[in-house]
C-alpha cells in the first residue's frame, strides 16, 4: 500500500495535469472557432469552383488537346499519396485515423503491383507512416512555423505536387485529410486531385448551350487546373485545421474528466489510509495504557 506522502504527491501531480489539460481545452476551443469559420467560409467557393470546373472538364473530355492534369498520363502505375496531418499530437485519434487510411490505401496499391510514393505534410503523419512505409517516402513539407493556414501554404504544397507531376514522377495523386463535421466527428477522407476529378454540376447538361468560352475550354482549363489543385489543397488544409482543434478539444475534455475521476479515487484512498493509520495509533495508545 502506498504511503500517505506518496498518495498526496500523486494527487498534487494529477491536479497539475488537470490544470494543463483544462488550459489546452480552452485554447483549442478558441482556435476551433477561427478554424471552423475559415473552413465553412471556404466551402461555398470550393463547391462553386468545382461546379464550374466540372462543366468545363465535361466539355473538354475526350479532346486530344485536353490538359494533362485533366486527361492524365494514360497510366495508373505510379501513385503519389499526399498525407496531411498535424504537427503536434494530443488530439485523440485525429492523426492516427488519417495515417491509417493512407496506410491501408498504400498497401492495397502495393498488393496490386502499383508503385507508391508518399509526400507528407505534418510531422505526425510522417512519424506514423515512416515505420512501415519509409522506403516509399519522397518528401516532407514542414508546417510547424504556420500559425494560421493561408492560401500561400496551399500553393507551397501544390507547387511541390505539380513540379513532381511535370517531371513525370507519378500518374495519380491522392490527398488524405480529415473532413470536419463537428467537435466529436472528423472523417478521414481520400480525394484524388490528379488527374482532376470534379463533381458534375446539376445544370451541367445545359451549361454548353448557355456559355461560349473564349478562349476555348482547353485553354481555360490549362490555366485553371493548377489553381484547382491549390484550391483543393487549401480547402483540405482548412478542414484539417478545424478537425485538429475539434479533436484536441474533445481529447483534452476527456483527459480533464479522467483526471477529476482519478483525483476523487486517490482522495478516497488517501482518507482511508489516514483513517487506518489513526486507528492503529489509537489502538497502540490504548494497548500501552492497559499494559501499564
Amino acid at each position: 500500500m502506498p504511503s500517505l506522502k506518496d498518495l498526496k504527491n500523486r494527487i498534487a501531480s494529477v491536479k497539475s495535469t488537470r490544470k494543463i489539460t483544462k488550459a489546452m481545452q480552452m485554447v483549442a476551443a478558441a482556435k476551433l472557432r477561427r478554424a471552423q469559420d475559415a473552413a465553412e467560409a471556404a466551402r461555398p467557393y470550393t463547391e462553386r469552383f468545382n461546379a464550374v470546373m466540372a462543366g468545363l472538364s465535361q466539355a473538354a473530355e475526350g479532346s486530344p488537346s485536353a490538359p494533362k492534369l485533366l486527361a492524365g498520363t494514360g497510366s495508373t502505375q505510379t501513385h503519389l499519396l499526399v498525407v496531411m496531418t498535424a504537427e503536434r499530437g494530443l488530439c485523440g485519434g485525429f492523426n492516427a485515423n488519417i495515417a491509417k487510411l493512407a496506410r491501408v490505401h498504400a498497401k492495397k496499391l502495393i498488393a496490386d503491383g502499383k508503385t507508391v510514393k508518399i509526400l507528407t505534410v505534418g510531422k505526425k503523419g510522417r512519424d506514423s507512416l515512416r515505420r512501415e512505409l519509409g522506403d516509399h517516402f519522397v518528401g516532407h513539407i514542414d508546417m510547424s512555423d504556420v500559425k494560421r493556414m493561408s492560401y500561400a501554404d496551399a500553393q507551397r504544397v501544390a507547387k511541390d505536387v505539380l513540379n513532381r507531376f511535370d517531371a513525370a514522377e507519378f500518374d495519380v495523386a491522392t490527398l488524405f485529410f480529415a473532413r470536419f463535421e463537428n467537435v466529436v466527428s472528423q472523417h478521414p477522407t481520400a480525394q484524388q486531385i490528379i488527374p482532376a476529378k470534379f463533381e458534375a454540376a446539376p445544370d451541367a447538361a445545359t451549361a454548353s448551350t448557355l456559355y461560349d468560352y473564349e478562349p476555348g475550354e482547353e485553354a481555360i482549363l490549362a490555366d485553371l487546373l493548377p489553381r484547382g489543385v491549390a484550391t483543393q489543397i487549401f480547402a483540405a488544409l482548412l478542414e484539417n485545421a478545424a478537425s485538429e482543434q475539434g479533436a484536441r478539444m474533445s481529447a483534452m475534455d476527456n483527459a480533464t474528466r479522467n483526471a477529476g475521476d482519478m483525483i476523487e479515487d486517490l482522495t478516497i484512498e488517501f482518507n482511508r489510509s489516514r483513517q487506518a493509520k489513526i486507528t492503529n495509533e489509537l489502538i497502540e495508545i490504548i494497548s500501552g495504557a492497559e499494559a501499564l
